[in-house]
């Protein structure tokens, strides 16, 4: 995406994507602190109306997600679980939000939000020719927030850097160490915005109050 700015500080429906994202999570009766993993080089958080909210801590992040989440996860003391979510996913719903906190009461190893596959699945050659068309009985897109006990996470996260394992979300470092992360069905409307067309749509969801 082309901005003069990284994509959750650009502005949909009247505020930043990051401070629909964090008010989003902290409007949940649940959630007591928001903590954030910035670049060190970040020069725009400081200006955002929140930035100095007692609910809301800052940790400098790392060059990759699994080093940012770390640092954040470093940063905690005395908490079990811990949620983790992508700051350019606005339009997280309360109601899924409290469908996946409560899964602690019977998953030990966490769970994630995810809706199932909708489309025809292709599974495409490296030169973009079609081998063969997937199953999508139990295919899932994963989404975040990703929520799980604190120690495992932080283990995981640990051994999986050391063993120079590609993590693309938190559940893989946790399926890695042979973890069973559970699937909460959540809506397709908690999009992450990456492509210039889903500020729109992110827009729209936000401003029509859909599924939040």
């Amino acid at each position: 995406m082309q901005a003069d700015r990284p994509k959750q500080y650009l502005t949909i429906a009247g505020k930043t994507i990051l401070e629909h994202t964090l008010n989003n999570l902290y409007a949940h009766p649940q959630i007591k602190q928001v903590i954030v993993a910035l670049s060190p080089e970040d020069e725009y958080f400081s200006q955002l109306p929140l930035a100095n909210q007692p609910w809301v801590k800052r940790v400098h992040g790392g060059s990759e997600r699994a080093d940012s989440v770390l640092a954040g996860l470093d940063s905690i003391q005395d908490e079990d679980w811990v949620l983790v979510h992508d700051a350019a996913r606005p339009c997280l719903a309360h109601d899924d939000l409290s469908k996946l906190l409560a899964i602690a009461t019977h998953s030990p190893h966490g769970a994630i939000l995810a809706y199932r596959a909708r489309d025809t699945m292709k599974r495409g050659s490296s030169s973009q020719a079609i081998l063969h068309t997937e199953c999508r009985d139990n295919l899932w897109h994963a989404l975040t927030p990703q929520f799980f006990p604190l120690n495992l996470l932080r283990s995981a996260l640990t051994s999986a850097l050391k063993q120079k394992v590609q993590i693309t979300d938190e559940a893989s470092a946790i399926e890695w160490a042979q973890g069973k992360v559970h699937l909460v069905e959540g809506r397709s409307s908690n999009i992450k915005v990456t492509q210039p067309e889903d500020l729109q749509l992110a827009e729209f969801y936000l401003q029509h109050k859909v599924a939040l």
